[in-house]
């Protein structure tokens, strides 16, 4: 990879490279993102050079039947000559998940395309982390991109100690017992589920596993850490979790707690002992969870909260979490 200027002008066609290329680089050095790329607030200033095949607003069933309908054919358009134009020494993309964002493949023959004023084709750096470690390593990558290492460090510096503050103390808490108002009896530690689709329901996986050990959990649904998969209501039901978490991608909080209560769902909810305990909640998951960004520091201290909410009191949980009453 070239040595870049400081810094070179980059597009992002991912938010969570979006919202790691803005925690790094102290100056504005993005000239595109994708459509979907909303945070910071000021990016959506930004052309959008990418657009969706399929309804984002649709309701889950809607969405999960128009991705299977697509039958593999890409879910995102790429504005190629608005692209070209733009002239961008680096573009960031992502090759974890073809419904999340555009496709690596895609973006690398647009970039082969292009030709820059010194001969060159722009840079593409892709990303598919599926752990907090892939996280931090990312964080190291994009900072060596941006020609951006120091600011890479501290930003990762103060991710690790956010990280670190969380686990110390729901560890001390889970030693003194105090969530037994929310574990299972004779359990010192809550199970509990993060449902990342409500329909059809699925698992989440990746980095919400890792997320609930460390807050002194257990994966009520036994992901264990690998790919988020679908499940069935009646899993959820025998799993009999202490607290339910839903997180689906692409959804920001009252459309969760809007979907939550529709015929489709709600009947699947509201018998779960969770939810007679008060222990069902929505997150946004467009913002939080299903973003690998610095943001999933600000997921894993709402996931603290809502288990130990004697301990925490995190800004991101007032902003981005609510009870689901039944």
């Amino acid at each position: 990879m070239k040595k870049p200027a400081k810094y070179p002008k980059t597009i992002s066609l991912l938010p969570a490279g979006t919202e790691l290329i803005t925690a790094i680089a102290t100056d504005n050095c993005l000239v595109g993102r994708s459509h979907e790329c909303d945070w910071p607030p000021e990016v959506k200033n930004l052309p959008a050079l990418t657009s969706a095949a399929i309804d984002p607003l649709a309701s889950s069933s809607a969405i999960d039947q128009q991705v299977k309908a697509s039958q593999g054919a890409p879910l995102f358009t790429v504005e190629e000559s608005l692209l070209t134009s733009l002239a961008p020494d680096l573009i960031v993309t992502q090759a974890a998940c073809d419904v999340c964002a555009v496709d690596a493949k895609q973006v690398i023959a647009i970039a082969d395309t292009i030709r820059l004023a010194d001969g060159t084709s722009p840079d593409v750096l892709t990303l598919s982390p599926e752990s907090l470690g892939d996280l931090f390593s990312d964080i190291v990558r994009v900072g060596e991109a941006l020609g951006a290492t120091e600011q890479a460090k501290h930003l990762l510096d103060v991710l690790k100690k956010r990280c670190k503050n969380v686990v110390t103390q729901c560890h001390a808490s889970s030693d003194h017992h105090s969530h037994q108002n929310i574990a299972r009896p004779n359990s010192a530690r809550p199970h509990i589920a993060l449902i990342e689709w409500l329909d059809p329901p699925m698992s989440a996986g990746n980095w919400v596993p890792e997320m609930i050990q460390m807050v002194g959990a257990t994966d009520a649904l036994g992901a264990d850490g690998g790919k988020s998969h679908w499940i069935d209501w009646a899993d959820v039901a025998a799993a009999d979790p202490d607290v339910v978490i839903l997180i689906p991608c692409g959804f920001e909080l009252q459309r969760v707690l809007t979907e939550a209560k529709t015929p489709a769902v709600w009947p699947h909810l509201k018998d779960l002992r969770a939810t007679r305990e008060g222990n069902l909640f929505a997150v946004d998951g467009h913002h939080l969870f299903n973003r690998p960004g610095p943001r999933l520091i600000d997921s894993l201290e709402v996931l603290a909260e809502i288990v130990h909410p004697e301990v925490f009191q995190f800004k991101a949980t007032t902003q981005f979490a609510k009870r689901i009453e039944s």
